[in-house]
């Protein structure tokens, strides 16, 4: 269960002198309902054992923006050069920083970050103005744990292509882009042999309104165009209850088909 924004503690910049973050390490979140830190070392040693992909998640970074100020007050705030921005960017970097050192002091493979800022035809806001404001705080935190040795895997809705290459220089691995709002030739031109992508399979369109055989066709574009024997491709489906049951049985066989039987055959 997920809970709804109804109030924005930043709301008036007034606040932002007295405000206390709360601490990262005892606060429940989406990933961890109890911040048992014995319990997820635990976990993450099991996993280990039986040689899993160990992560750990972060917590949202440019949606954590507007949760505390509000969407308009910061696209205002982007837009005119708020003074206040960068000390609220970097009280939540600093937030942040303190939850990535316990997983990287615990030890994982990858810690996962959730922040939308694209819309379905570009950014939320300028790629001049991303640069600026939330590219030094991507940085700051996706280094920190690139030089510990693990991966960052971004995931975030929306048309991020213009940013691809900034996204690469702040140590992001992986990301999840969806497949309507960046296209297959987008994906190929900017992730290809630069990022691993998780490609997230067209939710808007074919999924639930395509026929079986479009969702074959669909899957098989996407593996064909980005698969490499180096690696550097996933793919995700996520299955909404409004889906027909023959659109969810052509996406395991299509799955099945393209990316564990025959993978060999589509090679480069």
């Amino acid at each position: 269960m997920l809970g709804q924004v109804v109030g924005n503690p930043l709301s008036n910049w007034k606040f932002l002198d007295t405000y206390k973050p709360p601490n990262p390490l005892k606060k429940a979140s989406f990933y961890l309902e109890d911040q048992n830190w014995d319990a997820v070392k635990r976990s993450i040693e099991e996993k280990e054992k039986k040689g899993l992909l160990t992560e750990g998640w972060g917590e949202e970074l440019f949606t954590r923006l507007y949760y505390l100020r509000g969407f308009e007050n910061l696209m205002m705030d982007i837009a005119t050069d708020d003074p206040h921005l960068p000390e609220l960017i970097e009280m939540l970097t600093n937030y942040e920083l303190k939850l990535i050192d316990k997983w990287l002091e615990i030890g994982v493979d990858i810690i996962g970050f959730h922040t939308d800022i694209g819309g379905q035809n570009s950014l939320m806001i300028s790629p001049t103005k991303f640069r600026r404001y939330i590219k030094p705080m991507f940085k700051k935190i996706f280094m920190r744990c690139r030089k510990a040795g693990t991966h960052v895997f971004l995931s975030s809705d929306g048309c991020l292509l213009e940013i691809i290459d900034d996204l690469v220089g702040c140590g992001v691995s992986l990301h999840d882009p969806q497949f309507r709002a960046n296209t297959l030739e987008g994906i190929f031109k900017a992730y290809k042999g630069k990022l691993c992508a998780q490609v997230d399979l067209d939710q808007q369109r074919i999924l639930p309104f395509g026929s079986p055989r479009e969702i074959d066709r669909h899957i098989r574009e996407i593996v064909k165009r980005l698969n490499s024997r180096e690696g550097g491709l996933m793919i995700y489906a996520e299955i909404q209850p409004t889906y027909s049951l023959k659109n969810i049985e052509a996406v395991f066989e299509a799955l099945e088909k393209y990316c564990l039987a025959n993978k060999e055959k589509l090679g480069n």
